[in-house]
């Protein structure tokens, strides 16, 4: 059982062919890197909020104070999970991306902006519009600190954004060391924790980050709900992120003044049930963090060392001398197409893996890879799973699929998949029977992928580098 209950932790899913006799198995969730399914005490909090529901902040109505209590509660757990500083600034936003996007939206103008190569496109694309600059990851951490260094010595920049864990690898630069070296420059630091919040403690107050950014969907609140975190000044003189109602103090034809931050950057009627599912998710997770972590160690720890011991498999590493990674392993079957890994795993063996270049292309690419196959570890996960992925890639890699796969919509499919979640279809015609019930798994086909099947093996050649090799504006 879980540390914490999960919604959904036991169900079982059809298979195309047999498995030791059975035609389902309970589903092996081994990508929580992508979103995590709601904890149980999350489902319940929704449940009971729900009919209390209303409009918050200007209600004078008893349910409209009730909502906004939950509200503006939940904005305090989220900063207390964060170890928020008296002075930081809690806005309740989207996601990491939509967070991320704010605080572009708020680095002061002309500021010069430093971010490594290495990161999720959430924390690359925000500071590619606004024409950050871009270092090249060493080959070890310490030679990375020491670019890091020596190019916040070269120019004024006024902000750093780093990842506190890898997407890919789950490693991560010292953030604590990352933030003694800005500073030490004048640079502040904002923190992706999008991947080191669901597995580790993260303190602004303790590592003396500036900014951190987070989702829900991620640390087991999948409500639509993100955050983010930190210093005042930026967030209250930026431009607000959408313009309407509740960002406002008084509105004129040809002249707005705005409400500082948080309001400032919450402009509509807010996510009330998203902000209360992610509160309770943060109180739930601080609660057994330290469980957590030796979870999460002992079974990437068995999952690194079985797939070091198979003969085809290569794990991916960023750096030698990483400590501490949480539990996201990317590995390659060379000479095998992802895609067809990851479809074979999940109709054969009951296994949801991520394959692709998971939305980190700089970083495949730079290491000469098109796309990789991704396992990540949960509140869920089991050793069961672990060895059940092992021997699935072993007998993929011996005997290859037991089933025909053929590309449907850019994804691999069974052929002919005949596979179907009696509740999964009935929760379809039951929202929307108007519409029609379509099969769960083409309707899933249709969705985009990051890696197309016929992707060239060669990775695309890069841009012109910059005088300094390591470093593109």
């Amino acid at each position: 059982m879980a540390l914490l209950p999960l919604l959904g932790e036991h169900t079982e899913v059809p298979l195309t062919h047999p498995l030791d006799g059975a035609t389902s198995v309970p589903y092996a969730n081994l990508d929580y890197a992508a979103s995590a399914p709601a904890l149980a005490a999350v489902g319940d909090a929704v449940d009971r909020a729900l009919p209390l529901y209303a409009s918050v902040h200007r209600g004078a109505g008893y349910l409209s104070q009730v909502s906004t209590a939950l509200y503006e509660q939940a904005r305090a757990a989220v900063g207390a999970f964060v170890g928020a500083r008296a002075d930081d600034v809690v806005v309740i936003t989207r996601n990491t991306t939509d967070s991320l996007n704010l605080l572009a939206g708020c680095v002061p103008d002309g500021a010069r902006v430093l971010v490594l190569d290495i990161e999720h496109h959430a924390n690359l694309l925000p500071w590619q519009r606004h024409g950050a600059d871009v270092i090249t990851a060493r080959a070890t951490v310490t030679e990375t600190l020491n670019a890091v260094a020596s190019t916040l010595a070269t120019h004024n920049y006024r902000l750093l954004a780093i990842t506190g864990a890898s997407n890919v690898t789950g490693e991560a630069l010292p953030v604590a060391e990352v933030v003694q070296v800005a500073h030490a420059a004048g640079t502040r630091v904002v923190v992706d924790a999008a991947q080191l919040a669901p597995h580790r403690p993260f303190s602004l107050t303790e590592t003396g980050a500036d900014y951190v950014a987070l989702s829900g969907h991620k640390l087991y609140a999948p409500y639509g709900a993100g955050a983010l975190v930190g210093r005042r000044d930026w967030l209250d003189e930026g431009t607000p992120y959408l313009a309407g109602g509740g960002a406002v103090t008084e509105v004129q034809v040809r002249h707005t003044t705005w409400e500082p931050a948080p309001q400032r950057h919450e402009a509509g009627s807010p996510n009330v049930i998203g902000a209360l599912a992610l509160g309770v998710a943060c109180t739930q997770l601080g609660q057994v963090s330290e469980q957590l972590a030796a979870h999460d160690r002992g079974l990437r720890d068995r999952l690194v060392t079985g797939l070091e011991a198979i003969d085809g498999a290569d794990v991916l590493h960023l750096w030698p001398d990483a400590t501490e990674p949480v539990a996201v392993v990317s590995f390659t079957l060379p000479g095998h197409d992802a895609g067809l890994v990851a479809a074979y795993l999940s109709a054969e063996h009951g296994i949801g893996v991520r394959d692709g270049r998971f939305c980190a292309h700089p970083l495949l690419t730079g290491r000469g890879l098109s796309a990789g196959l991704r396992a990540s570890i949960g509140l869920g996960t089991t050793a069961e799973h672990i060895d059940r992925l092992l021997r699935a890639l072993q007998a993929y890699l011996s005997a290859g699929p037991r089933g025909q796969y053929e590309v449907v919509a850019g994804r691999w499919q069974p052929a002919d998949d005949q596979r179907e979640l009696p509740e999964a279809i009935a929760l379809l015609q039951d929202l929307h029977a108007d519409v029609g019930a379509p099969s769960v798994l083409a309707t899933a086909a249709a969705g985009g992928a990051c890696t197309p099947v016929d992707e060239p093996a060669t990775p695309p050649a890069e841009e012109p580098a910059a005088a300094d090799s390591a470093l593109t504006h």
